[in-house]
């Protein structure tokens, strides 16, 4: 591993990044692969820092105890590291496994920990650009207590071969900022970015969206960057940075978008507003996401969903 960064100064570096690869097939199978070696020369050429790697590895384990991580899933792993490298990103790699985790974290515990058991040795020796996420949004059963006690021992198995590693950890409630007040870390660990996830208005970012129970029937709700919309957003980043100055740790915004289903207009002037929001406090962000839902590409057509990318960066800062 390369010399360690400062948290501070990792996090100004990972700047501006898009989520990647979480519901690919490639992880089945590379013949599938929608995610190709030369959408990441397009994420790097758009102007984008980093990508997050969504990584949901449960179902490509072996039996207990050890959970052995299959050698293809994480041969795809492998490669999408060799070309973040190759094209000048950092990669954060996001264990994305909220869903099991949330229902079940008692029972899954011992394979989540395997996860990083042999994630944290096999990747030792990569440079500082790689990061480490130990978990996406724990919520329902995994509540804000237990997962002040979850953190622990994954990050000591991080920090018995990756010591200065820079290890991104949220707070529970699906990483919500309400929440951020309950997390607890280990003061003494510096090398760690906090992240945040944001989607307010939900009846706005989630309209339409099959998964989102209490937003799946709404339609036709706009985001207009009335004053009031603008200082509710304002008002929430305000009390994260409040929190994060308190506490002397930078702040990584992991996601945050609108539906597909939202009409345009409002879905760049939303994404616009909250990216240069985050940029003007100093945090990183990851927007949700490239490919699937949310797209800012467009990969059945090969082209960028171009509202959406310039919203993020705007063209006459993409060089």
């Amino acid at each position: 591993m390369s010399q360690p960064l400062d948290a501070f100064t990792h996090n100004q570096r990972l700047g501006r990044g898009v989520n990647i690869i979480g519901y690919d097939p490639i992880w089945k199978s590379r013949a599938q692969a929608r995610m190709q070696a030369k959408h990441f020369r397009l994420i790097r050429e758009a102007g984008f820092n980093h990508v997050r790697i969504n990584l949901h590895p449960f179902r490509f384990m072996g039996r207990a105890p050890e959970y052995p991580l299959d050698a293809e899933w994480l041969a795809t792993l492998d490669w999408a590291l060799a070309q973040c490298q190759e094209n000048g990103l950092l990669a954060i790699l996001d264990l994305h496994e909220f869903t099991a985790m949330a229902e079940d974290p008692i029972g899954l515990k011992p394979k989540f920990n395997a996860v990083w058991r042999q994630l944290a040795p096999r990747y030792q020796n990569a440079p500082a650009e790689v990061l480490f996420e130990i978990l996406n949004e724990p919520n329902k059963a995994l509540t804000p207590e237990m997962w002040n006690e979850y953190l622990k021992e994954p990050l000591a198995i991080i920090r018995a071969t990756n010591p200065t590693r820079t290890v991104i950890i949220g707070p529970a409630f699906w990483n919500g900022i309400d929440f951020l007040h309950k997390l607890e870390l280990p003061p003494d660990d510096r090398h760690i970015i906090v992240t945040v996830h944001y989607y307010h208005p939900m009846d706005f970012t989630h309209q339409g969206a099959s998964w989102a129970v209490e937003h799946r029937d709404k339609s036709g709700v706009r985001w207009l960057g009335l004053a009031e919309e603008q200082q509710a957003i304002q008002g929430h980043f305000g009390g994260v940075q409040t929190w994060a100055t308190a506490h002397e740790r930078p702040i990584y915004l992991g996601e945050f978008g609108a539906y597909d289903k939202a009409d345009m207009d409002s879905r760049v002037r939303y994404t616009s507003f909250v990216a240069r929001q985050a940029e003007r406090l100093g945090w990183s962000w990851g927007y949700w996401q490239f490919d699937s839902d949310f797209i800012v590409y467009d990969i059945n057509q090969g082209r960028w969903v171009e509202p959406i990318r310039d919203a993020l960066i705007p063209p006459a800062s993409s060089s």
